[in-house]
């Protein structure tokens, strides 16, 4: 998708213990670049306050997927682009970029599809006011049927 796509993204900087022996990000620190984004992204959406996740869903990661495109160095400054593209009865998927910061350079792609649970842990329907909220800050609808 192409990166204008993305209302959100988020910058970091590579750290040393990010990297493996060759000074190149090591494969799983990708799940931890997403898990970043997805945490700044669900700030801005209005689900995270200063006292953490505030009446927002409690959800399991039920797939995570990575595509490689290119390596991220040692120290280089990165985007992590975050956006809502569906949600459903109980789950919502997200989209995933990296990018060379404040350009198209695409390094990694990846999705994640969470399942909101309820206190006993079991699926449940994702809120209509947590699914507005999403619609609301991507500005389309996200195919939640309510």
């Amino acid at each position: 998708m192409p990166r204008p796509d993305f209302r959100f993204s988020f910058p970091k900087r590579v750290r040393f213990a990010e990297i493996d022996a060759q000074a190149i990000v090591f494969n799983s620190r990708y799940l931890e670049y997403f898990d970043i984004g997805m945490v700044e992204y669900w700030r801005a959406v209005g689900l995270y306050g200063e006292q953490g996740l505030e009446g927002g869903p409690d959800a399991h990661v039920a797939r995570a997927l990575v595509e490689y495109k290119a390596k991220i160095k040692a120290d280089e400054r990165i985007d992590i682009c975050v956006r809502c593209v569906r949600i459903g009865t109980s789950s919502m998927t997200f989209a995933f970029e990296l990018h060379g910061a404040g350009c198209d350079d695409l390094r990694a792609t990846g999705e994640e599809v969470l399942v909101h649970v309820g206190l006993d842990g079991v699926s449940s329907p994702v809120p209509a006011s947590v699914a507005a909220m999403f619609e609301n800050y991507e500005g389309r609808s996200l195919g939640a049927e309510r």
